[in-house]
């Protein structure tokens, strides 16, 4: 094998033109390098350390994923949101947005705050109750209780109280201490709360509730309809209410003499204390009377809340209660108000509602004024002051999953002026409507931090939409939407196109390119196409410009050997000459005979003048054409160059450059004709595909011989039915649980050399092509919706899997010939079935790559660099990397006068070097030789509508960065850092000679990788997808971090994970969460500064006072002591074997957020003792004050007494 792989280096070294791979250490799977000498002049001081680098998340931004719980503190001002998932959102003020997560992962079923006393409680899935401490910036659990033997299912805590009264699925309520979160003695037992004659279980707790009238009396309601009003004291029960209807919600009226219930048929009922027989009131809100006099059946009312009002009469807002027979119907919030009844339709299911009072006192006129609505996928807060019932407008970023997110893209360091002129742009398109009061959720504080700088996060997403967000200093505001569908016409039901080529999410958006400086931004659809957009501050009539390419590979009905040229796969060069207006309308003449589709796109253009607003306005359309009825295949790879005005891109076919000045393609080419004489494998000839009429038939990935196993491990993206298997980057759910072990690239080799293969049938694979009718793509799921189980086992199950998870992550359909080499002789279905199955060769010569392979291009970049080795200056280049490892360098000739280069054709050269790399190349970067990293030339922004002078025409204004306009004293050259998705090599240019190797991982793949600058350096991050966030020094490749951060359960996290400049990262956490990362020292220890304080010292406003004669028959509700009943000495202790007390344990995170450094801990000593000598002062005039008042009332007191001794009681 050593000696083969020797002879084929030299045949490639040896190869005409003179580019061959460099040193043959880079055609070596060598770890390093040793062929080539470094350069004497390439001496780089690198300062980057591994004490540089640490991994920590920052923020989470966006809607809670699956939530399922509601909490407001009324004095704090703060909402707590709850998730299946075990995480907890807290929200305040602008920069208060705070995430934590239970370690369990166990579902939040309830969340009750400590009111004023900085801390929160939750009662999770698992029968565990946490106490947060929320007084610091990243809450932690003080104390966790485990109920072994019971499950929770309500909880209740009075305000002011430190006994938190814990209802079970048995029917018990138990006492816990908050403060020692231990169990108390005193329990009330089901048996004993009911009545003795009672012969059945009333059914879990549902609800808990100190009366408003007196705090020693608990009322109790079950789910089976009885409700119990039990005395603390005593140890009894005042009275009990058997009722015929579940009861799901129970609500006081605040003088404590009624409360309302809510019950499963519909009803709502209402109580009074003097006269518990029966309700004094039962309504049927939304249940009509029918025909035969009986009401109609009505869905249950999950909640009621029942509020008084000084000014107006009191408010009862439920959820649910509809009748069952409007079928279809949206969720509903009910308000009722006197008379009034206003149903609220919500877009989602509400899962909590809460109403905000101005009063934390339950025994106080409770004035509502605002109903937070916690829905499934949003949250709205309505506005009770106003009878229209307005809702305020969300200031946090909720509607990141407005449509499902397809692709992200992340922006550190941008422009100053770019994020204020977005948002004046966007502020014009803002819904109106609003409630004109100031959003209620305010606590918290936040400052700005000193370590901030412009950010910008864009988001695609399904139905074609892009968002723009400001993400400076860890917020995230949105600042401009725009819709690229508004590109296209809508397809009309009669239009031959609206059955076959359209379906539900035409207009997904699968990738972006944006050039922050000249503004210029790209957009590739799911529909194979490609839309270019300038930016501009005014409106415009405009007419959109559309090119159509036709980049499909033809290949030929037999593979025979006498057949040796190479034809090239793309259309002939006339049908691709420069015109301004390429459109090929789809008429009968763009079918075949047979009525095959060809030369028609998948959607319509519109082609009228079109009025456009301020903003990003479309100036040129790219769309790849149906080719004998095969559809265009995704584009895979974009680079766009403002300095050069070209647009390049590719897919698993070939390549195509876009000269968008003058709206011409300049280049539509194969893979494998962009070699020329340099390709470094050896391939079968083929031949220009004959027409043919289409078979159709199932797709199948098994033959006769192979295993259930196989079967199951076929492509998640094969289609069924007649048709070809299609990759589609945003159509991914599949089920690959029955694979296990270590993660392996899904282009990995599945058996190593000498272990046998599964063997294949005599027939082989069969497989057979679309037919005429099929659709190109399915609808277009989010990137949030993309699951996937990694494959990882060496077999031929853990092959298919792998390549099914790269056609998911690359969206393209990817081939391979050297999986089942059993005959020689091929038919088409055994040839296109192997076509359709793509794995590239992990073997370390590169004999072992099937001489057939088509690749996929993966990565473009443009740069000014060195495309052969005999050029003595920098030109204009394409590099080019492939889904076999290849790196190609394109060497262009583009006019530098603005009159020649609007008029001038831009010549694109034949390929130069060639540099070979194990795994598919994912990203290219250039360094200068003192280790800078060398920026793409740009154009200078200038607005495209405004008035010209005739006298002074405006010219373009380019800024480049030459790799040898800096580096007088290194010589000529520069550094050129390739990596894939196993290794990375830094380059010297123009030598091609590989000064440095590094394997990054052998057992899995590099997702993403890019060259960012860190601590006024720069360095190339990794993230693989076994979890794996790496760092590498440059140019030298040395690893400074390596960190097992998050294992790849979905296709989501892989489709959305991006690094850029500063140390971060970010990706989709949840189909509607956006989580970044740092992985820098500097931002981890400015993390603390950075974040909002959650809890902010306020007095708690103090309670009304009660006349005399209300305290005088309202009872003792103040005389009340709970520590005397409930505490050990009275109660005794609970049972050990019923709950377990966990101490909290605060992770290495937590650790360092509670001490980051002496000067933090010295800082938050003196805050506290601050805060202490506060409280203690403002202790101390209360107590001046309260002895003022009692010396006054005494005074008073005698006078009275003194004035009344002598008077006769009839003289009162």
């Amino acid at each position: 094998m050593k000696k083969f792989r020797k002879v084929l280096d030299g045949l490639t070294t040896s190869s005409p033109g003179g580019t061959g791979m460099g040193s043959p250490s880079c055609g070596s799977a060598a770890g390093t390098p040793t062929a080539a000498q470094t350069p004497k002049e390439i001496d780089i001081q690198e300062t980057l350390v591994s004490e540089n680098f640490q991994l920590c998340k920052t923020v989470r931004h966006g809607f809670p994923y699956q939530p399922t719980a509601l909490a407001f503190d009324p004095v704090q001002k703060i909402l707590a949101i709850g998730s299946r998932s075990g995480g907890i959102r807290i929200l305040g003020g602008p920069g208060v947005d705070c995430y934590s997560q239970h370690e369990s992962g166990a579902a939040v079923l309830q969340l009750q705050f400590l009111i004023n006393e900085g801390a929160l409680v939750t009662a999770c899935a698992d029968d565990t109750l946490h106490l947060w401490n929320l007084r610091q910036r990243r809450p932690a659990v003080l104390h966790s209780l485990k109920f072994n033997r019971e499950r929770i299912t309500f909880c209740h805590l009075p305000f002011q109280s430190k006994w938190l009264y814990v209802g079970t699925e048995r029917g018990n309520t138990h006492i816990v201490n908050i403060e020692s979160f231990i169990l108390s003695g005193y329990v009330i037992m089901w048996n004993k709360a009911i009545e003795l004659s009672t012969k059945t279980h009333p059914g879990p707790i549902v609800h808990l509730s100190d009366s408003p009238k007196d705090e020693g009396k608990l009322l109790i309601g079950f789910e089976g309809g009885t409700i119990v009003q039990w005395d603390l004291r005593a140890k009894k029960g005042d009275f009990r209410i058997y009722y015929d209807e579940a009861i799901h919600s129970v609500s006081w009226h605040h003088e404590g003499k009624q409360f309302m219930c809510s019950h499963s048929d519909g009803s709502l009922t209402l109580w009074n204390l003097r006269n518990t027989t029966k309700p004094i009131q039962v309504t049927f809100p939304h249940g009509k009377i029918q025909k035969d006099g009986r009401k109609e059946s009505c869905k249950p009312i999950l909640k009621v809340e029942y509020k008084t009002s000084r000014s107006s009469e009191p408010f009862v807002i439920f959820s649910g209660g509809l009748s069952y027979d409007k079928a279809g119907r949206r969720p509903t919030l009910t308000i009722m108000h006197g008379k009034a009844i206003t149903v609220l339709e919500m877009d989602y299911p509400i899962v909590e509602f809460m109403v905000l009072c101005e009063t934390p006192y339950n025994n106080e006129v409770q004035e509502p004024y605002a109903v937070v609505v916690l829905l499934e996928k949003d949250l709205i807060v309505v506005d009770l002051t106003q009878s229209n019932f307005p809702v305020f407008e969300n200031p946090y970023p909720m509607d990141v999953h407005e449509s499902p997110v397809t692709c992200t893209a992340y922006f550190a360091d941008c422009p100053p002026d770019i994020i204020p002129i977005l948002y004046s742009i966007g502020a014009k398109h803002k819904k109106t409507g609003y409630s004109q009061k100031e959003w209620p959720v305010s606590g918290g504080t936040w400052t700005l931090g000193s370590h901030t700088y412009p950010e910008i996060i864009i988001t695609g997403h399904a139905d074609g939409s892009i968002k723009f967000w400001d993400a400076s200093a860890i917020t995230l505001q949105m600042l401009y939407k725009m819709k690229t569908s508004k590109v296209f016409e809508k397809p009309k039901p009669g239009d031959a196109r609206a059955p076959e080529l359209v379906e539900e999410d035409p207009f997904a958006v699968q990738m972006v390119s944006w050039c922050p400086q000249s503004r210029i931004f790209c957009v590739v659809g799911i529909s194979a196409y490609i839309i270019l957009y300038r930016f501009s501050k005014y409106d415009a009539n405009t007419q959109i410009v559309s090119l159509e390419v036709r980049l499909q590979c033809e290949s030929e009905d037999v593979i025979s050997p006498s057949e040796n040229e190479n034809n090239p796969c793309f259309s002939e060069p006339g049908s691709h000459s420069p015109q301004p207006h390429q459109q090929h309308p789809a008429s009968p003449g763009s079918r075949t005979p047979e009525g095959v589709k060809d030369s028609i796109p998948c959607l319509k253009v519109k082609d009228r003048v079109v009025r456009v607003p301020p903003g990003y306005q479309s100036e040129l359309v790219i769309q790849l054409l149906w080719v004998d009825g095969e559809p265009p295949q995704q584009i895979t790879s974009l680079d766009i160059n403002s300095a050069y005005g070209l647009v390049a891109f590719g897919n698993c076919y070939g390549l195509a450059v876009v000269d968008y000045l003058q709206k011409t393609i300049l280049l539509c080419m194969s893979t494998l004709d962009l070699y020329g004489a340099t390709d470094p494998y050896q391939r079968l000839t083929r031949s220009p595909r004959r027409n043919r009429q289409s078979t159709s038939g199932l797709t199948e990935l098994t033959d006769n011989q192979q295993s259930i196993d196989m079967e199951r491990s076929k492509s998640p993206t094969s289609v069924k039915g007649p048709g070809r298997k299609l990759s589609l980057p945003t159509d991914l759910k599949t089920d690959l649980d029955h694979v296990n072990g270590h993660c392996t690239s899904p282009t990995s080799q599945p058996c190593s050399a000498g272990k046998p293969r599964i063997p294949m049938g005599p027939e082989g694979p069969r497989l057979t092509r679309r037919g005429p009718g099929r659709p190109p793509f399915r609808k277009a799921q989010s990137a949030a919706c993309m699951e996937i189980s990694l494959p990882v086992s060496h077999t031929e199950v853990g092959h298919a899997s792998r390549r099914a998870m790269l056609q998911q992550l690359h969206g393209v359909t990817m081939y391979s010939h050297d999986e089942h080499h059993t005959t020689t002789s091929y038919c088409w279905s055994e040839r296109e079935s192997r076509e359709n199955s793509f794995s590239r060769s992990r073997s370390s010569s590169v004999s072992s790559i099937d001489r057939d392979t088509k690749e996929a291009i993966t990565t473009l970049q443009f740069g000014e660099s060195y495309g052969r080795k005999s050029d003595a200056h920098p030109t204009p280049c394409l590099w080019v990397g492939t889904s076999l490892g290849v790196a190609l360098l394109i060497p262009m000739s583009i006019p530098t006068d603005h009159e020649e280069r609007m008029e001038e054709a831009v010549t694109i050269g034949p390929s130069g070097g060639v540099l070979m790399l194990k795994g598919s190349v994912t990203r290219f970067s250039f360094l200068d030789c003192m280790g800078a990293l060398i920026q793409s030339p740009y154009e200078v922004w200038r607005d495209p509508n405004t008035a010209e002078d005739p006298d002074r025409p405006r010219k373009r204004k380019l800024v480049h960065f030459s790799p040898s306009s800096s580096q007088d004293a290194c010589g000529e050259g520069h550094l050129a850092v390739v990596c894939s998705e196993r290794q990375a090599k830094v380059f010297l240019m123009p030598s091609q000679s590989c000064l440095f190797v590094h394997n990054i991982t052998e057992s899995s793949f590099v997702l993403r990788a890019d060259v960012v600058s860190v601590c006024n350096s720069v360095c190339l991050a990794c993230f693989c997808a076994n979890g794996h966030v790496m760092t590498l020094s440059l140019p030298s490749l040395r690893p400074l971090m390596d960190v097992n951060y998050l294992p790849l359960t979905d296709m989501r996290i892989a489709r959305t994970f991006c690094f850029t400049n500063g140390g971060q990262a970010l990706y989709l956490s949840s189909p509607t969460e956006i989580q970044r990362i740092t992985y820098s020292q500097e931002m981890c220890d400015n993390l603390q500064e950075m974040l909002g304080e959650l809890f902010t010292p306020i007095e708690t406003p103090e309670a009304q006072n009660r006349g005399f004669l209300k305290g005088f028959f309202g009872g003792n509700a103040h005389n009340f002591d709970r520590e005397e009943l409930f505490g050990e000495a009275a109660a005794g202790k609970a049972s050990r074997s019923l709950a377990q007390h966990i101490p909290g344990q605060a992770g290495l995170e937590g650790m360092k957020v509670a001490a980051s450094g002496v000067v933090g801990d010295l800082a938050r000593a003196r805050v506290a003792l601050d805060e202490r000598g506060q409280r203690l002062g403002e202790l101390e005039e209360r107590t001046a004050l309260m002895m003022t008042s009692a010396e006054t009332f005494s005074k008073h007191a005698h006078e009275v007494m003194l004035k009344c001794k002598d008077k006769k009681w009839y003289q009162f």
